[in-house]
């Protein structure tokens, strides 16, 4: 959007909806929310992109859609308006008090919060159609009922999501941009192509501005209702004790069908030499900046700039490249009530720009996430249970070949190469956020720095032993 359009819309929704008083009140909410990007420093920028009442002027309690511009940035925010003082149940969401403009007096509050302007939300997704500058669509062969009860689902970083009535999941993107998410486009071609092993999207809404392309900012999906987080089944194994390679197998297969059926759904590449040497380069970088960052990695950044290195001299010709998960981890993962497994949330990594989580890439890279969420879950027990995380490595692989004819091991160069940026990310982010969980990649830095040797398979373990580590995050980094 050009500046002139852009002042044009933000006058607009300021005389529309009083965006202006309440700037203060958002400038003091948005640092403290966990999906904001911002955290630790003032906002400099804050300015309306587009706003529109969802319900009737007058309404009580209203609700006010914004897209709003801060410092660069596009978040989606869904206030709720009603006469002060709020309700007891809704206290914990107050944003704070309008006092000048269209809702002086009233209360402002995150409106996710609130059963009334949850279940209209739903409502509207339900019935498709235009509202201002927002689009709400939905697959016409698949109703959704009425009157779902919503409950916010706790514990999430980067959006939002409502459960309704057990039956569907709304994910409510806060960090938004031009584009197809990937959370939408990807499911819904898996779904075209037949692949079930990932929820397809029943309904989602869209913003569309002058001048660009539209903004997804919302998937209605079902709610795979008695599923098992894949991160949280595999501490329970290792809390007791238990072998978890056959679930392992079986999540390589689950993943290999998603990969092929991307692959057929969606426009594949080969990456020649020079796309392989570059690739190996962006890595090189990362890991220069993060040595920098993190000095404990500078014993061990020539051993690990040779997995990248090795990459670059293998001038791999005709490396495939396709659309992928881009973000998998055992918390990327559900074992279904039926005890099949389905993969979930396909944005990729959002503090990547949209536009390279929309890029094929070698699959090896959703292959290299898995394998280190193995390690991951090992290593957050006590005593570490080396052998449980090699025998699932080592199973999912063998699972991954019985669908795909050829074992990611194979690929020894680029395997280890994604397997190392990724443990150099894990470093960053743990050094950056939770300094006691460095120790966690540092032990994959040191083993994946030393002189490469052959693969070799390993025997499931004989009822590895291993006890909590106290608190284990819900989901893993890995």
């Amino acid at each position: 959007m050009s500046e002139a359009s852009s002042a044009r819309s933000r006058l607009t929704a300021d005389r529309a909806t009083g965006i202006g008083p309440l700037e203060p009140m958002l400038r003091a909410w948005l640092p403290a929310q966990r999906w904001f990007a911002g955290k630790g420093r003032a906002i400099s920028r804050l300015r309306a992109i587009s706003a529109a009442e969802l319900l009737p002027p007058g309404s009580s309690p209203g609700l006010l859609h914004l897209l709003l511009d801060v410092d660069g940035d596009c978040y989606q925010l869904l206030l709720g308006i009603r006469p002060a003082p709020l309700p007891p149940a809704l206290a914990p969401a107050l944003i704070g008090h309008a006092q000048s403009g269209p809702h002086a007096g009233r209360a402002v509050y995150e409106a996710l919060g609130d059963p009334r302007l949850a279940s209209m939300l739903l409502e509207r997704l339900r019935s498709p159609g235009t509202l201002g500058p927002l689009r709400f669509d939905r697959d016409p062969h698949t109703p959704v009922p009425a009157g779902l009860a919503p409950r916010p689902l706790s514990g999430e970083q980067t959006n939002s999501s409502l459960i309704y009535g057990d039956s569907y999941i709304l994910k409510v993107f806060r960090r938004v941009g031009p584009g197809v998410n990937p959370d939408l486009e990807l499911p819904r071609a898996l779904a075209a192509a037949g692949c079930a092993r990932v929820p397809a999207p029943v309904a989602w809404y869209e913003a569309e501005l002058p001048g660009g392309e539209p903004l997804t900012l919302g998937v209605l999906q079902p709610y795979l209702r008695g599923s098992d987080d894949g991160w949280q089944l595999a501490l329970r194994r290792l809390a007791a004790g238990a072998d978890f390679t056959a679930e392992a197998h079986a999540l390589g297969r689950a993943t290999a069908e998603v990969h092929s059926a991307l692959a057929a759904a969606l426009p594949t590449v080969a990456l020649g030499p020079e796309q392989t040497a570059r690739l190996a380069a962006g890595m090189t970088a990362r890991l220069a900046a993060t040595v920098r960052e993190v000095p404990a990695l500078q014993p061990y950044e020539a051993g690990l700039r040779g997995a990248f290195d090795a990459l670059a001299a293998s001038r791999g010709a005709g490396v495939p490249a396709q659309r992928i998960h881009g973000d998998l981890h055992l918390g990327q993962t559900l074992r279904t009530a039926d005890g099949s497994w389905a993969l979930i949330d396909f944005e990729g990594e959002p503090a990547r720009p949209l536009a390279d989580r929309r890029r094929p890439e070698p699959a090896v890279r959703d292959i290299a996430g898995i394998l280190r969420s193995f390690d991951y879950a090992a290593r957050s027990h006590r005593p570490f249970a080396p052998a449980w995380a090699d025998a699932c490595r080592a199973a999912f692989c063998e699972g991954y070949a019985r669908t795909t004819g050829r074992d990611p091991r194979e690929d020894a160069v680029l395997l280890r190469a994604y397997e190392t940026d990724k443990a150099v990310y894990e470093a960053r982010y743990e050094s950056r956020h939770r300094p006691d969980w460095l120790h966690v990649p540092m032990a994959a830095i040191r083993r994946l720095s030393e002189p490469q040797r052959p693969a070799h398979r390993m025997p499931p373990p004989a009822n590895p032993a291993a006890t909590p580590h106290p608190k284990p995050p819900r989901r893993p980094l890995a």
